[in-house]
């Protein structure tokens, strides 16, 4: 199992993402989205599993002004990620081609 968990700030969601592949002694990356830039791969292989309404976080109200936030067509998201992933419903947690965007434990549970 290769975990990669994709992160913009250290939020309650993250934390919880964290401990509970700690608490498991899974392995996981820590990917800083700041730090860390998306490739065109990447972020098509999460709108293909998760799709953009999970993984755009419409809940925030700085996502909500952006754009991107009501594009539905892959060419156009992605360099709008790109350039701005704080637009991600994060934690994004990656298993080889399965993703989840938030915190998910019991699809999580299934990957063991």
């Amino acid at each position: 199992m290769n975990i990669q968990i994709y992160f913009g700030k250290k939020n309650f969601d993250t934390q919880k993402a964290e401990r509970y592949f700690k608490e498991r002694r899974i392995p996981y990356q820590g990917l800083d989205l700041k730090k860390h830039r998306l490739g065109e791969r990447e972020i098509r292989l999460m709108l293909d599993a998760v799709g953009t309404d999970r993984l755009l976080d419409r809940d925030n109200s700085k996502v909500k002004e952006h754009p991107a936030c009501y594009y539905d067509r892959a060419e156009l998201l992605i360099p709008a990620i790109q350039e701005n992933p704080w637009l991600l419903r994060t934690p994004v947690v990656r298993n080889g081609n399965k993703v989840t965007s938030g915190y998910c434990p019991e699809v999580w549970a299934e990957w063991e």
